[in-house]
């Protein structure tokens, strides 16, 4: 095993998931520091019109994330097993059947992005002052979807094998061009919001290049050949079956805050800038806590592979508290931290005043998710992804339409509106939990044990 890969079979699960999950932390960061540092160029230097404008689509650009995050997930889940079960034809034929699947569905998102980009923010009541720049904004931005789906293959394959700082040094690199492109096309170019969707373009391509030149470089048995490219039908079915749930799910998550955007935008320009800014610690603390579902999926899977029911279980509840601790922390320092953080994004104290709002709804409330997120996880380690995304139908997306039609629509405040999230969270969880539980006592699991 090289210096840089993680055998999740042996020794502390509390180190070894800690020592995973931070540099993948750090790289969902960076991730995240693509989009805001969008709008907080735009929200300084392009004015509020164009912070909305690129506020606007930070829903879309979530669904077309997680679909190929979903998808990924498949990919990640299955070479752990492989992996785990020292199956090295088993990994090969995974790695070039997921490669074929992610570059078609990331040239699926774009194609289909590109048509409907301005259908959809006319759907979701975007404002007539911010829907000019948001469609321009989408469309280039969307552009990047095809690299955006090959460095998730590479991160998945990477993060199996228990490799996440290389990710890390290539992110850093990528991100720090975004920064920089950012800059020099608002302030020197006077390109407003399509300025920095064109910065955001040029780094997932320049992390993408550096994670497929690894894949294809490397003597690994997760190595990618040109020549080896084929879709293994099997092995495509079992991607595809984890994948298309878990993709679904945020999919599901993407539509019913869809409808929260909607309600958003009922409000005046101001309370939209506001969520704009706001909304950018979403992210920032669900991608970092995320470092660690991710962490969840691959231990249980590889110790799947290996026969080892105790370390799957702990590693479970290891995640689980490390999760929990990091959502609270976060949520916490974030509010200590709001009129600063805030002020990144624009001068306005009006806006600002309308962030706060958000911000202290969502700060306590960010932990609770935890409950839920770590549980699908889980499951997915398990290879169970089909019953957590109907619970995620229910208790998160269903909830939450029915919460926006009867609470909201009672209360029309927009705390009312924010409130939404931890109650689905709560409900959602619950359920996730005690699914968990029955799988793992399953029948069908102490046979694949065995």
């Amino acid at each position: 095993m090289k210096h840089y890969e993680i055998d999740m079979c042996t020794g502390s699960l509390w180190k070894k998931i800690l020592f995973f999950s931070v540099p993948l932390m750090f790289s969902n960061i960076l991730q995240v520091v693509f989009n805001i540092s969008d709008v907080a160029v735009v929200g300084k230097f392009a004015g509020p019109i164009a912070l909305g404008a690129v506020g606007s689509t930070t829903i879309l650009v979530t669904l077309s994330t997680g679909l190929l995050l979903g998808l990924a997930s498949g990919v990640s889940a299955l070479t752990a097993l492989y992996i785990g079960a020292r199956d090295h034809e088993g990994v090969k034929s995974t790695v070039h059947t997921a490669a074929l699947l992610m570059a078609f569905f990331g040239a699926a998102i774009m194609i289909l992005g590109l048509a409907a980009a301005g259908g959809i923010l006319a759907a979701m009541h975007t404002k007539d002052e911010l829907i000019k720049d948001a469609v321009v904004y989408l469309r280039i931005y969307l552009l990047g979807t095809p690299a955006l789906a090959m460095f998730n293959l590479g991160n998945a394959v990477l993060s199996a094998a228990g490799d996440t700082r290389r990710p890390l040094l290539y992110l850093t690199f990528a991100g720090a061009v975004n920064v920089a492109l950012n800059l020099f096309f608002v302030i020197v170019c006077h390109m407003g919001a399509a300025g920095v969707a064109v910065a955001s373009i040029i780094s997932q391509y320049i992390s993408a290049g550096l994670v497929i030149r690894l894949l294809m470089t490397c003597q690994e048995t997760f190595a990618l050949r040109l020549d080896c490219l084929k879709l293994d039908r099997d092995k495509m079915r079992r991607i595809l079956k984890i994948g298309i749930p878990s993709a679904l799910q945020y999919a599901l998550f993407a539509v019913a805050n869809l409808f929260v955007q909607a309600s958003v935008n009922s409000f005046d320009h101001v309370m939209v800038e506001g969520n704009s800014a706001a909304a950018n610690t979403d992210p920032l603390v669900y991608d970092m806590m995320a470092a660690f579902y991710t962490a969840c999926t691959s231990f249980i899977a590889q110790n799947l592979g290996a026969k080892k029911r105790e370390r799957m279980l702990k590693s479970f509840s290891i995640c689980m508290l490390y999760s929990f601790v990091l959502g609270l922390a976060l949520g916490v320092g974030i509010y200590v931290l709001r009129y600063p953080f805030l002020s990144m994004f624009t001068n306005e104290r009006a806006v600002v005043e309308a962030g706060i709002k958000r911000i202290s709804v969502m700060a306590l409330s960010y932990c609770i998710s935890a409950f839920m997120d770590c549980t699908i996880a889980a499951s997915r380690g398990l290879g169970k992804t089909i019953v957590p995304m109907l619970i995620v139908t229910a208790g998160s997306t269903i909830f939450r339409l029915l919460w926006i039609w009867t609470v909201f629509a009672h209360f029309r405040t927009i705390e009312s509106l924010y409130l939404l999230y931890v109650f689905s969270w709560i409900i959602t969880g619950a359920a996730e939990l005690v699914y968990f539980v029955r799988i793992f006592k399953s029948p069908e699991l102490s046979r694949q044990l065995e």
